[in-house]
């Protein structure tokens, strides 16, 4: 493993951190409304484009930077140093919907689809997961029936981010009822504005409400919409989980280093719970022990994820070790905050600033933590793939 970066990587470092403080918009101007934040994301992800910084890890040949695997660690460490807010809402086109169609997708799909995704002109959602296939992916039941030029949908998906404000969806659906659940799925591209759709968002535990369910009443959609081929869904989908090749994750770990530094000066102004009116939770040893095991796991985590980095860059492919990260990062980030809410103590119940850096934005992440060993997998299923695939064990 090299954790060395060469001069021209430390270049484009001076570059990109330059760039990003005199550029990077303010995070809480981004508002909460789904709309003002599609606005927002899209103004941030058409300046990135324009200054030559959108689809870092694309290919050149479709307006991406093209940057090598050491490029994007840097990148992805100073957009987080920077606090430099993520386009939320574009994330399934960027990093899902345009990687597919570049790895699968028809001259004509592509010609159409990737300028507008790279430039933010456009917001994509997810159709995969659904209330009987979550985990399960390929035991998913929304039926599509091919009516000459046409597809026509029926069913349900749930869990879909952004879904009522979305443009289109990479949609799964099953096209053969009788194959193998793996070999039955086409994947398709959904106009979110098709008749006979319904989209329900889902209020959270955390008080948002960007997940949606879509409902398809033979909702009609172009076979020309395929990506790939009928059946082959199943690939396709497949085809674009090692994009991102472990980098993008380095700016969530940057992120919550700053969340454990955030702690500790928590842990410094808060009165300790039980204790005398001048004693403040830093002075507890057990809640200074915590915090001080969480700076090295933050440090840990990052090594594993160069280790991982390097690897790839040396073979050229991905290993499974990225589900032994993923699985200690959420895991982690779930200690983290479960710390916070033992310093804050009830006073964290008051939600009144739950959405400004106050004490109600420690309640809110906190409850926002629980999803992070669900989404993309649950934990059971990464430890499916640890045992398997690094530990050599059955299945």
């Amino acid at each position: 493993m090299d954790l060395r970066f060469t001069p021209d990587e430390e270049r484009f470092r001076e570059q990109a951190r330059a760039w990003l403080e005199a550029n990077r918009p303010p995070s809480d101007a981004r508002g909460e409304e789904p709309r003002e934040r599609r606005a927002f994301d899209m103004a941030w992800q058409r300046k990135m484009f324009d200054a030559g910084w959108a689809g870092i890890n694309w290919p050149t040949e479709y307006g991406g930077r093209g940057a090598s695997l050491m490029e994007q660690v840097i990148w992805y460490e100073e957009f987080a140093r920077a606090d430099a807010p993520e386009p939320t809402t574009l994330f399934v086109g960027l990093k899902h919907g345009g990687p597919t169609l570049m790895a699968c997708g028809t001259e004509e799909q592509k010609a159409f689809h990737l300028p507008k995704i790279l430039k933010g002109e456009v917001l994509w959602c997810q159709g995969f997961s659904e209330p009987g296939a979550g985990s399960d992916l390929a035991a998913l039941q929304t039926r599509a029936v091919i009516d000459g030029d046409d597809l026509v949908i029926t069913g349900q998906k749930i869990w879909t981010s952004f879904g009522d404000i979305a443009d289109y969806q990479e949609l799964l659906v099953r096209t053969d009822p009788d194959a193998p659940k793996h070999k039955g799925i086409s994947w398709v591209i959904c106009p979110m504005d098709a008749a006979g759709m319904e989209i329900r968002p889902i209020r959270t535990i955390a008080g948002h409400e960007e997940f949606c369910e879509v409902f398809y009443d033979e909702v009609r959609i172009p076979r020309a919409n395929v990506v790939g081929a009928i059946n082959d869904g199943w690939r396709v989908a497949m085809s674009t989980l090692s994009f991102e090749r472990g980098t993008a994750f380095l700016a969530e770990q940057v992120r919550l280093a700053r969340v454990v530094d955030e702690l500790v000066r928590l842990a410094r102004e808060t009165p300790l719970a039980g204790g005398s009116q001048r004693q403040v939770a830093i002075e507890d040893d057990e809640i200074a022990r915590r915090l001080a095991l969480f700076r090295a796991e933050v440090e840990a985590l990052r090594a594993m994820t160069y280790r991982s980095v390097s690897r790839t860059a040396r073979t050229g492919m991905p290993s499974a070790e990225g589900s032994l990260i993923r699985l200690y990062f959420s895991e982690l980030q779930q200690r983290v905050h479960g710390l916070a809410m033992e310093i804050v103590g009830p006073s964290a119940l008051d939600w009144s600033d739950a959405g400004s850096a106050g004490r109600g934005s420690w309640v809110f992440h906190y409850l926002l933590s629980y999803s992070a060993t669900i989404a993309a997998g649950t934990k059971e299923i990464q430890r499916n793939i640890i045992g398997e695939r690094i530990l050599g064990l059955p299945r």
